[in-house]
């Protein structure tokens, strides 16, 4: 597993929030949607991304930028535009008085604003669902993040502009394939940028010795590991893998493996029907009351209580 599949192993987009919007200047939408993760791609004209607690972000045509919920921001054609909409969690659109907008600038399939060819268009991408694997993805990213055009040629958009608008079969989830891809290469391109910030464990996939004892861990979380197991996987001695790996990732190696075997868990529960028996063998633990007892110690409450959909 490389660095990159392994900051974004976990969840995919499900059922994904995405649209395409058409806007005339002056054009302001403020989203407060509490959305995990947000992609705007800049198909045509250009807009500012004004959060309000991070320095504000201006998008031209063919510019990419990442929103990391829950902050609320704003989306523009100026900085000093006021929001005539307001997005809210679930989709939902009211006026900035709380009226709601009843569909009045629907304009047809994942399409709205004022008219299908406004002067400017954006793509936005929005997951709805924060998995525990995604957090790690989102603990790795500032607030806001962009790539300009001139830093990645997105071959994507085509291809999104193309599929957003067509009401065919399956077409959600091929949407949401889509998105994901679109993530991943904006990613790929940021995270090899000098902007950049990845966590210490992104890090240190790179080092020859931690790096490697991470793989072994991330890629079979069920196996009955050991420092000095990993220390033999990684060819160095258990002194020289501890303090390798703690120097470089910021904790022990069996703290890690904890963290990593809780996360998967806490996954599987939100997302299929297995037992949790099935899911403490598929992560490393002994029984279901050993995984319960931990996961109940780190996240608070029970597997049963994560698992429960929320109100």
């Amino acid at each position: 597993m490389d660095a990159l599949a392994g900051l974004l192993e976990g969840p995919r987009a499900r059922g994904a929030f995405m649209i395409r919007a058409c806007f005339d200047p002056p054009w302001a939408v403020r989203v407060e949607d509490r959305a995990p993760l947000t992609v705007m791609l800049m198909v045509r004209g250009d807009a500012w991304v004004v959060p309000d607690t991070v320095e504000r972000l201006r998008l031209r045509a063919g510019d990419l930028a990442i929103a990391r919920g829950p902050d609320p921001y704003t989306c523009a054609d100026d900085p000093g535009t006021e929001p005539r909409a307001v997005i809210l969690p679930g989709g939902e659109c009211g006026y900035p008085d709380g009226r709601p907008l009843n569909g009045s600038m629907d304009l047809g399939v994942r399409t709205w604003g004022d008219r299908p060819d406004g002067a400017a268009v954006l793509l936005i991408g929005t997951y709805l669902v924060r998995g525990e694997i995604g957090g790690r993805l989102l603990d790795a990213l500032p607030p806001l993040l962009s790539l300009t055009s001139e830093q990645w040629d997105c071959p994507l958009t085509p291809l999104l502009m193309a599929e957003v608008t067509r009401d065919e079969p399956g077409q959600e989830v091929v949407l949401d394939r889509l998105l994901d891809l679109l993530v991943i290469a904006a990613l790929r391109s940021w995270f090899a940028g000098p902007s950049a910030e990845p966590p210490a464990w992104y890090r240190a996939l790179g080092d020859p010795v931690a790096g490697r004892a991470l793989r072994l861990l991330q890629d079979d979380p069920a196996h009955p590991w050991t420092v000095a197991s990993l220390a033999a996987g990684a060819g160095v001695s258990r002194a020289a893998l501890a303090r390798r790996f703690t120097e470089l990732v910021g904790e022990p190696p069996m703290a890690y493996l904890t963290g990593w075997r809780l996360a998967l868990a806490a996954d599987r529960l939100r997302d299929t029907d297995d037992t949790l028996g099935a899911i403490a063998r598929q992560v490393g633990y002994g029984s279901a009351f050993a995984l319960s007892t931990a996961f109940k110690r780190v996240y608070g409450v029970s597997p049963q209580e994560y698992r429960a959909p929320t109100a």
